[in-house]
């Protein structure tokens, strides 16, 4: 067997193979031309160009099939055509898909060297982009004038160029460069995206002359056509890409934006499936937030699905809001208080795609709340209170001054009424005494039967002259049993004992979590009963330390000590308030 008959092959298979090729390609464009239209639908609108140069691909290598013939340099022509066409087909590397169609280009055109020349998308001048066998340092020189020349010449006519011999080409007699290279051989095919030329391909030999042939201009069209391809598809890619990117972009700031809110924020489409829910949802409810996405909301909110269901309903039905509370038990929260607002969740035209949930967690603010309402027994303008949490509700040691108060003979007196009317009595008693407290800026700690207890200088009501305001608050005392007298019969005209002592005590609130009272514990308040205790019914005794701050204002006697009910080995001077000398 001769090399010639070796080298041969039937031209029937190859053309088989050939026209099995062209059904891939077609079948190819006809899945991308289904891949668009599903992407039309979500509103992505890709170009046709890239997928009709694909098509016009398709029907040249059915053509080129029909014109093949069984030489062995065009079957391997064809065999890298489709390595360049599978390599077309399988990658978005714009670099990639070029550096490989020169270099098929160059070898099998047995070219010295190549490039391939671009558009810039964005400066719209042609620039070099990928070269072959051409030295850096002769990128710039004058050498290069006749390839740019001829370069141009293919851009702007989109028309190939070959070039059997540009030492005798006319079109070259007057270029100094073609003999400065010794250009022998040259092809230049355009790369057309539809109409437009978007680049080319070029090759040339220094030493052979009709080194390139019509069959290789076809070839290199060819390849270009693919190169076409792959750069559209490569930049449509790129676009896409960099759309999804700013989308995720814009996502990732709407999730920030969601995550900042202190509300919780859920949203439900019409199938009660959750869509987004934000941190502060997912920590109000105290659940794991990447698994409540996509979960319908009953199996989210099983605790208060079901006021949920019916109010959702009307929402989708009215397109209305709805604001409500409710108290669920969450896991280990326990019991919460939250309100929630329900609103339709619309589209850009104005219509109904589900329910948007915002959550409320007033839980803190509803023990806040409580803790205030508990506040107002001791101190009625605790409304203007602006941080409960920083009284240092948990103790604290400061000085006071302690008020405490008796109604004389009261037990004896108790027993001969009915408990109505002896209720009525004592309650009037002990007005008069709560009155005279909050009049000069204290609070009532406590009433213990027809005692009462004021305090000043506490964390709910710090004054500076708390001695003075609570020796003014006793004597007022005094005169408000005094007109109350003047009400009620004689039988019922009692007097109180007052003792007023100023010194350190631990004021804090005690008691169990649910039940907690603020108080002060201490000497002072032993010391403040004590004093009490001393005073006849009608008198104010007080104690040196608290003499010591309001002197200069009362008027005052010694009062005398009784050792029998003292618990203290020694205790500094006494004195009873006769009147202020304001």
């Amino acid at each position: 067997m001769t090399a010639t008959s070796t080298q041969r092959r039937p031209p029937e298979p190859l053309r088989q193979r050939l026209r099995e090729l062209h059904l891939l390609t077609h079948e190819t464009v006809q899945a991308l031309y289904a891949q668009r239209e599903l992407l039309a639908q979500r509103e992505i609108d890709l170009p046709l160009e890239p997928l009709q140069a694909l098509e016009r691909f398709s029907q040249d290598l059915f053509t080129f099939s029909q014109n093949a013939s069984d030489s062995s340099l065009e079957l391997q022509q064809l065999r890298h055509l489709a390595r360049i066409t599978q390599i077309i087909n399988s990658t978005l590397s714009l670099d990639q898909v070029l550096n490989d169609v020169i270099d098929t280009v160059v070898s099998l055109t047995n070219a010295q060297r190549g490039f391939i020349v671009l558009q810039d998308p964005h400066s719209q001048e042609f620039v070099l982009s990928v070269a072959r066998k051409i030295a850096l340092d002769d990128l710039d020189k004058e050498a290069m004038r006749l390839s740019r020349t001829a370069v141009e010449r293919v851009i702007h006519s989109g028309e190939p160029l070959l070039v059997t011999d540009a030492q005798s080409d006319p079109r070259f007699a007057e270029s100094e460069s073609a003999l400065d290279l010794s250009l022998r051989s040259l092809l230049c095919v355009p790369l057309k995206r539809k109409t437009r030329t978007i680049g080319a391909i070029y090759v040339d030999n220094r030493t052979v002359a009709t080194v390139f042939t019509e069959q290789d201009q076809r070839l290199a069209s060819v390849f270009a056509n693919q190169a076409a391809i792959a750069i559209e598809n490569a930049r449509l890619f790129d676009e896409v890409r960099a759309a999804l990117a700013e989308m995720t972009a814009i996502r990732d700031f709407m999730d920030n934006i969601f995550d900042s809110i202190a509300s919780g924020v859920i949203t439900a489409d019409q199938e009660d499936l959750i869509m987004l829910i934000n941190q502060s949802a997912a920590r109000i409810l105290s659940l794991e937030r990447q698994y409540i996405q996509g979960k319908p909301l009953q199996a989210v909110l099983p605790t208060f699905q079901e006021s949920l269901q019916p109010l959702i309903a009307q929402v989708r039905t009215n397109n209305t809001e709805y604001t409500f509370e409710i108290e669920p038990i969450l896991g280990q929260r326990g019991q919460v208080n939250l309100n929630l607002r329900l609103s339709p969740f619309r589209d850009e035209f104005q219509t109904t795609r589900g329910v948007a949930i915002v959550l409320e967690d007033l839980t803190k603010l509803k023990q806040q709340q409580a803790t205030l309402s508990a506040v107002r027994r001791y101190l009625p303008t605790a409304d203007n209170l602006q941080a409960i949490d920083m009284l240092e509700l948990g103790g604290v040691e400061r000085e006071i001054s302690v008020l405490f108060c008796d109604v004389r003979g009261f037990t004896a007196f108790s027993e001969q009424l009915p408990p109505e009317e002896l209720m009525l009595i004592i309650n009037q008693y002990l007005t008069v005494s709560s009155s005279a407290i909050e009049a000069f800026g204290g609070i009532v700690e406590k009433f213990m039967g027809d005692a009462a207890v004021g305090l000043f200088n506490t964390q709910f009501n710090p004054m500076d002259d708390h001695a003075l305001q609570a020796v003014r608050a006793a004597l007022k005392l005094v005169e408000g049993v005094r007109a109350l007298h003047r009400t009620l019969p004689q039988d019922q005209c009692l007097e109180y004992g007052i003792g007023v002592h100023t010194g350190l005590a631990v004021l804090g609130n005690v008691g169990s979590p649910r039940r907690k009272e603020f108080t002060a514990i201490g000497e002072t308040v032993q010391i403040a009963k004590y004093l009490q205790e001393l005073a006849p019914g009608g008198e104010v005794i007080v104690s040196a330390a608290t003499y010591a701050q309001v002197g200069p204002h009362v008027q005052v006697e010694p009062a005398k000590l009784r050792r029998e009910l003292t618990p203290y080995e020694e205790l500094p001077p006494i004195f009873r308030v006769i009147a202020f000398q304001d």
